[in-house]
């Protein structure tokens, strides 16, 4: 079977062109994007990404001797690191469908691909985030297992005053949603990013400003829901729960199973994920060489493919995410009111 390049059938001039039409569809769902400190590839480089955090200095509160110089301080930093991984899939093309179908169905199946590479990527990131150590149960309960509430004010005062202990600093400017590396200024605040199951809970909360209700100077972000305090909130299904991981019966009151229960069951638990300013790293989905498209016409004849009947479309790129400061990014385990009011 003959080899086929990184483009296959299309010029790199035509991927790069593919690659642009294919991204947008995904970045318009991506909401780890938005609060990663990004790190970009370049060809050739080695297989593990780097992020440096910078410690802070103690406040220099001890007077100074009138003659002796003081010795000054030595930067500390710590190296966060991440190996890259390998992730793509392909969608088989006939000629039957080439030949016959009335749409272009290579732009739809990139476009589509799209979309499943922007989840693949964002279902990364959610799974590295959800594993950090700095934790809160609803209304303080004591573990997952036990945790039989939705978010409550309470929780959020708790997280926003952890925040502060730790010199956390509220997100200024996130990631765009256009295909290329930039960011953009946001108004001030933490991020918090959650399923969209939580929105009737999120809305119950004493104060919380709807999205539909932000002032004229106030640009929502995509997936954004509404803002209570100094959090803004971006929902999407990819934020799975754990099912039915609250051992205590939850009557009827929680989803559990992803349902509204008929007797009494465990509730499901939802991570409720609050950023601040450069607590995570990740590798850009977006960019010149972040996803790679190849397009194999089903015309192309060869010793595998010896009637024109067979191609495809396929991406793949290589990603890494990393917490890059445990107190920055903050993991609340909540509740979801099944027939919440």
């Amino acid at each position: 079977m003959a080899i086929v390049n990184r483009y296959g059938d299309i010029t790199p001039r035509q991927a790069a062109y593919s690659v642009r039409t294919l991204l947008p569809r995904g970045q318009s769902r991506m909401c780890f994007e938005r609060v990663t400190q990004i790190t970009t590839l370049l060809a050739k480089e080695t297989d593990t990404v780097k992020w440096r955090r910078y410690e802070s200095f103690l406040p220099a509160i001890a007077p100074m001797n009138e003659v002796i110089p003081k010795e000054g301080q030595t930067i500390q930093y710590a190296d966060i690191t991440a190996t890259l991984e390998l992730f793509g899939d392909r969608v088989n093309l006939t000629r039957k469908i080439t030949d016959h179908h009335e749409d272009d169905v290579i732009r739809e199946e990139s476009e589509i691909l799209g979309e499943q590479a922007a989840d693949t990527a964002e279902l990364i990131r959610f799974g590295k985030a959800k594993a950090g150590t700095s934790v809160y149960y609803g209304n303080g309960a004591a573990s997952r297992v036990a945790t039989q509430s939705p978010p409550t004010n309470g929780d959020l005062h708790k997280i926003l005053r952890a925040f502060n202990r730790a010199k956390a600093r509220s997100i200024t400017k996130v990631v765009s949603a256009s295909d290329k590396i930039s960011t953009e200024p946001v108004a001030a605040a933490y991020l918090v990013i959650g399923h969209t199951d939580l929105l009737a809970d999120l809305k119950n909360l004493p104060n919380f400003v709807p999205v539909e209700q932000y002032s004229n100077n106030l640009k929502a972000l995509p997936n954004e829901v509404g803002k209570k305090d100094q959090f803004r909130f971006l929902l999407t299904e990819l934020a799975s729960p754990w099912l039915q991981a609250a051992t205590s019966a939850g009557g009827t009151t929680y989803l559990s199973n992803g349902a509204i229960p008929a007797a009494t069951s465990y509730p499901d638990v939802y991570p409720l994920l609050f950023f601040a300013e450069n607590a995570f790293g990740g590798v850009a989905f977006k960019g010149k060489d972040a996803i790679h498209l190849a397009v194999r016409n089903p015309e192309t004849i060869d010793s595998g493919n010896p009637f024109g009947q067979v191609g495809f479309v396929s991406w793949w790129f290589r990603q890494a995410a990393a917490i890059l400061n445990e107190a920055w990014i903050i993991r609340l385990e909540c509740c979801c009111t099944a027939t919440p009011s």
